[in-house]
């Protein structure tokens, strides 16, 4: 059994533990409101821009280029993986390493098989986790949360954009997680290359738009823009959703740490109770013993 010393020990580092805790959840509280209107704030222009290309798209010979045009013969993937810089935050970072295997190990066993499933990794856990893997690592972008901006996202864009249009890889998925609410954060396997634009609107007439320049010349200034901010769009997302789980993940180990000094509390209390007990007997019996030599 501890000592009282011990467990007085105990509870004050369980207390300072406890205090770390809630001061991270009140810090990934605050980041959350802000991430979490920076994802929200974006989705209108990423949703409008794709619905702007597809409305290009329809204008034009899609065959004639690769990025908008699905590969007949898929012989090559590129998965792109999207975990945080930092720890802390529950699951977060292993639910998505998990599922960024079982992507490349279930829907893409063949090319994993064959050498063919590469990997890019977004954010240090998984650059870390999957430098250690087999699989083969075409880039990995760390730390890109600890300074989050549109740049970023060009390069990962860019990057994905150039193995694809090169035909190192034929199809580019992003796995992450999506914001959805504090609680309910979801994974996503977003294919990325090549785009399928939404069905247009039955409104969307040839002749409801005058396009200058021409639909040609505009398609390839607007595929680089779509493509990076789609990029940035997953790493608002990823962001909102690590926050959040970090908060909730800071409010439990509060909870678990107050439950923790609940119980050590007791055991303190009755590891007191005990030895001021014993001193009482021994005084009581030293009293009777002297009173018996007399």
């Amino acid at each position: 059994m501890a000592t009282i010393r011990e467990l007085r020990t105990r509870i004050k580092s369980v207390k300072s533990t406890q205090q770390v805790t809630k001061a991270m959840k009140m810090v990934a509280a605050a980041k959350l409101r802000r991430a979490q209107e920076r994802a929200i704030a974006a989705r209108p222009y990423s949703y409008k821009l794709k619905e702007i290309l597809a409305s290009v798209a329809r204008r034009i010979d899609v065959s004639a280029y690769p990025a908008l045009s699905s590969r007949k013969d898929l012989k090559r993937v590129l998965v792109v993986i999207v975990s945080a810089d930092r720890g802390l935050c529950g699951a977060f970072n292993s639910n998505i390493i998990k599922l960024g295997r079982e992507t490349i190990e279930t829907e893409y066993s063949a090319y994993s098989q064959a050498g063919n499933a590469k990997v890019m990794t977004v954010g240090r856990r998984s650059s870390d986790f999957f430098a250690k893997l087999t699989y083969p690592i075409v880039e990995a972008f760390p730390n890109v949360f600890n300074k989050l901006d549109f740049s970023s996202a060009k390069a990962i864009a860019e990057k994905a954009a150039s193995l694809y249009m090169s035909g190192e890889v034929d199809k580019v998925v992003f796995v992450f997680n999506e914001f959805k609410s504090v609680l309910a954060p979801t994974l996503r396997v977003e294919t990325f290359l090549p785009i399928t634009p939404p069905a247009t609107k039955p409104t969307d007439a040839a002749g409801d738009y005058i396009f200058e320049p021409a639909p040609d010349e505009i398609i390839n200034q607007l595929v680089p823009l779509y493509l990076a901010n789609q990029v940035w769009r997953i790493m608002l997302e990823s962001n909102a959703a690590e926050q959040a789980a970090r908060m909730t993940a800071m409010e439990s180990a509060s909870d678990n740490a107050k439950e923790i000094i609940r119980t050590l509390s007791i055991s303190y209390n009755r590891a007191r109770q005990a030895a001021i007990t014993k001193e009482i007997i021994e005084i009581v019996s030293g009293a009777n013993a002297l009173q018996t030599e007399e």
